[in-house]
């Protein structure tokens, strides 16, 4: 067959069913033979960088690995903050790029490739001929799914129409669930647990599966001990009488104050960088124990006391079955006074919202009241984040993406767009910025009306690049080079193909989410803030 019907092929014969991307000389032949095959999708995007956050949020909400393709030169480079983004984020993602002729020296669009995605953090396979294809598609996805990042496949435009006999390759990929503990790490472990007055039990995206979940509980229960989550598991015990929240810099009041009072942490999943830990503070004075199926993870923010590789949901049941059998009582950490302090927290808070500007916690608590609880929950990133990602909550962590890993803005909507399609028949909700709308959101809108995709996007507008405004006041200087007098953001959305409301009271906001029930197409609510009155965080 040619050689693009043959990575067509083996793209589906990998049980890829959907790619993101935007096509040139150097991938559209390729995609047109993808999206002839029976049960694909092809989501043609704007912008080169939206194809890669499109495949990263695809990969987060399915856990499978998110594909993506672009033509080379230029089209590989505008892919650069995307890949980063995924790199650090540990997404599994293919980009598919292609690439100008070996021997044409001169090509306007020629480039080092392979020093481009180095230096963003991702890995480079080399699709070495025609013949040897599937091998070279096969290693690919068994890179990205064990090295948990990004993967360019690389793939010289004179490849397409050169015949190849397809044969497919298997990915090789290895099913690390069920490892399990060494002896000498688990009565490490355990002497430290048994010996805590004071233990909480954290969990991180590494053990947000239903058999850790369940696990992480039963040990919890067995030793008296809270729960918490870091960012990316947030919501994994909503409605237990014991669950902190979010542990780190958006934790509330009654969760600093019960982790201040810890003796112990035992973190299951979790890579405890800077934001879970306070920069530290977390670790300081307390005992750690970190399991991690994924040796890289362990110790490589802080170092644990001990740490056990091992699967989280197998190591917890270790745990409890030794601390039974050497009959250790429970610690009294989790209270029936701790339940019911969590349970008497107060969400509400003050409403400052004037006729002509929206409160921001008012905005977010009344968003996250309209839209459907099965919803998938993506943030872009910016100031709004300390408003937005403690109030804003979702049914399972996986239904839950941030664009914070590399710290840009204007990632949300391509991660949207890719989370969308990876959760048809669920309300998609983009959280974001007025700055990282503008920047990456506005081209992308009318991709999501194209293709159909039921998106609300909420647009915290301030006029202003936050993180930059809150430094010029801070300083009592004049903050008037952060500050932005977009267009208006409703008939803009109308314009595209969707349906838009622009917000600056709270009569406004109510009749925009009245909407929201009747929506047949992606939404847009711009809601005005008081840029002086937008929270920086701790």
């Amino acid at each position: 067959m040619l050689f693009q019907d043959a990575l067509a092929a083996g793209l589906t014969d990998h049980g890829i069913d959907a790619v993101f991307g935007l096509i040139g000389d150097g991938n559209l032949f390729v995609m047109d033979s993808f999206r002839r095959r029976e049960g694909t999708t092809y989501v043609g995007v704007v912008h080169e960088a939206t194809a890669v956050e499109a495949a990263s949020g695809y990969a987060q909400v399915t856990g499978r690995t998110g594909v993506a393709t672009v033509t080379h030169g230029p089209g590989l480079t505008n892919t650069v903050t995307a890949l980063t983004d995924a790199v650090r984020g540990r997404v599994p993602v293919l980009l598919i790029a292609g690439d100008t002729r070996p021997e044409d020296l001169h090509h306007t669009q020629k480039l080092a490739q392979r020093e481009v995605v180095l230096a963003a953090g991702a890995g480079f396979e080399q699709l070495r001929s025609p013949a040897t294809l599937a091998e070279d598609l096969g290693n690919a996805l068994r890179r990205a799914h064990v090295e948990q990042r990004p993967i360019v496949l690389n793939t010289p435009v004179n490849f397409q129409w050169a015949e190849a006999e397809y044969v497919r390759s298997a990915s090789g990929r290895v099913d690390e669930a069920g490892i399990r503990p060494s002896e000498e790490a688990l009565d490490a472990a355990l002497g430290i647990i048994a010996s805590a007055k004071r233990p909480v039990v954290l969990a991180g995206r590494g053990a947000i599966d239903p058999a850790a979940r369940a696990a992480l509980l039963r040990l919890a229960s067995r030793i008296g001990a809270p729960l918490a989550t870091t960012l990316r598991a947030r919501d994994l015990f909503r409605g237990e009488p014991h669950d902190l929240g979010i542990c780190g810099t958006v934790a509330h009041d009654v969760a600093l104050s019960t982790l201040a009072a810890s003796d112990c942490i035992i973190a299951f999943g979790a890579s405890l960088n800077r934001f879970t830990t306070t920069e530290g503070w977390l670790v300081d004075g307390r005992r750690l124990v970190q399991v991690d199926a994924d040796r890289h993870a362990l110790g490589r923010y802080v170092d644990p006391d001990v740490g056990v590789l091992s699967d989280a949901a197998v190591t917890a049941d270790e745990f409890v079955a030794l601390l039974d059998e050497a009959e250790i009582p429970p610690s009294a950490f989790a209270s029936p006074e701790l339940a019911a302090e969590l349970a008497g927290r107060q969400r509400e808070q003050p409403d400052r919202s004037t006729d002509r500007t929206v409160d921001i916690h008012t905005a977010v608590c009344r968003v996250d009241a309209a839209v459907a609880p099965d919803r998938t929950v993506v943030t872009d990133s910016g100031r709004f984040i300390h408003s937005a990602w403690p109030m804003i909550g979702v049914e399972d962590p996986r239904h839950f993406v941030h664009t914070a890993s590399f710290g840009s803005i204007g990632l949300g909507m391509g991660t949207a767009i890719g989370a969308s399609v990876g959760r048809p028949g669920h309300p998609t909700l983009l959280v974001t910025g007025d700055g990282g709308f503008m920047m990456g959101g506005l081209n992308e809108f009318s991709t999501a009306v194209r293709h159909g995709l039921d998106m609300v996007v909420l647009v915290l507008n301030d006029g202003s690049y936050g993180a930059e405004h809150i430094q010029f006041v801070r300083r009592e200087m004049d903050p008037v080079m952060s500050t932005f007098r977009w267009p208006d953001l409703g008939p803009v959305a109308d314009a595209l193909g969707g349906r838009g409301f622009t917000v600056r009271n709270l009569a406004e906001l109510e009749s925009a989410l009245a909407h929201l029930p009747q929506r047949d197409r992606p939404v847009l609510v711009d809601v005005h803030l008081d840029p002086d009155l937008v929270p920086a965080g701790h």
